[in-house]
């Protein structure tokens, strides 16, 4: 159990970095380029992780980075800059909180991890916080930047659960380090043809970069793939919900957004959802059932093929 606790608080770290990722966008990088911006944000966290995890791809890493890289960095960046820049925070990390319903069905399909009971409740409450704080309080909410917001969740959420299927024999710090230099690869030609030149920084944005690269990019992915290693597609997911959490925070601490009362109950129902959908004891001594069966199929002479067990795509 105490070993549960500590991925999912590592875990954690990355969703209330991403929820943060949304004020420091908004407020102080420049809004007319988010290509430019998505590749400042992706490429020198991922030469940073390279440099403290110096693996090259090795086999199909080779292709599943640049599949991953483009769902999870290119494609995703960009659309969350552009949100960020259009929304206001509380309602730009909000629409994200849809991804935990996402990633468990994404997932059922994917790596066959059928969502548990409490995994689908715990979802259902965070689902209907999440309602509740994108529906009042604020006026004027942009359809674009919510259309945007939306389709970086589910962009994310099929990537995230490829990145767990696929990342079982794969260093943590390496993969996350390769799917962000691809993707910010693919993105420096695409903005250098449409958006020119990079412009002069100030010191302000610099500082907004090395913020967004180092905390929200480098230690929030690598935090979120190792919990993707070690936990069920669904609770991850579940944790996810601090993202809206810390965004709506940041933006009525902060950025003087109005929090109405029923915006502080669908505040209360996403941290009710985190936790009334965290592994259970049960679901943990069954993790753990499942793992030794695992095992004992990868045993000379078991018959089974590990590549198709199912649970060779599951927690641990």
């Amino acid at each position: 159990m105490e070993a549960n606790v500590r991925w999912v608080a590592l875990t954690a770290v990355a969703p209330v970095a991403w929820g943060t990722n949304y004020f420091v966008t908004h407020e102080y990088l420049p809004a007319d380029r988010p290509l430019s911006g998505a590749a400042l944000r992706a490429l020198p966290a991922g030469l940073l992780l390279l440099a403290v995890r110096g693996q090259r791809p090795r086999g199909a890493w080779w292709w599943r980075s640049a599949v991953l890289g483009l769902l999870n960095v290119s494609v995703f960046f960009v659309l969350v800059y552009v949100a960020s820049q259009l929304l206001p925070t509380s309602v730009a990390a909000t629409v994200m909180a849809v991804s935990p319903l996402t990633m468990m069905l994404i997932a059922w399909l994917v790596v066959s991890e059928r969502p548990s009971a409490t995994h689908l409740s715990g979802a259902g409450v965070g689902l209907a916080g999440v309602c509740l704080m994108l529906l009042t309080g604020v006026e004027g909410v942009s359809v674009p930047g919510v259309l945007a917001s939306a389709a970086a969740m589910l962009m994310s959420s099929f990537g995230y659960v490829l990145a767990k299927r696929w990342s079982a024999d794969a260093d943590v710090l390496a993969s996350t380090a390769w799917q962000l230099t691809a993707g910010g690869l693919f993105l420096l030609p695409v903005a250098a043809a449409v958006e020119g030149p990079p412009a002069a920084l100030s010191l302000s944005e610099i500082l907004a970069f090395v913020y967004v690269g180092l905390i929200a990019t480098a230690l929030a992915f690598a935090a979120w793939f190792t919990g993707l290693r070690h936990l069920p597609a669904g609770t991850v997911g579940l944790i996810g919900l601090l993202n809206p959490f810390t965004g709506v925070l940041l933006g009525t601490a902060v950025a003087a957004e109005v929090l109405t009362v029923r915006q502080l109950c669908g505040l209360a129902l996403v941290l009710a959802g985190v936790v009334l959908g965290r592994p259970g004891r049960a679901e943990r001594r069954g993790g753990g059932r499942t793992r030794t069966r695992a095992v004992a199929d990868e045993r000379p002479g078991s018959g089974e093929d590990p590549a198709r067990d199912p649970s060779r795509c599951g927690p641990g």
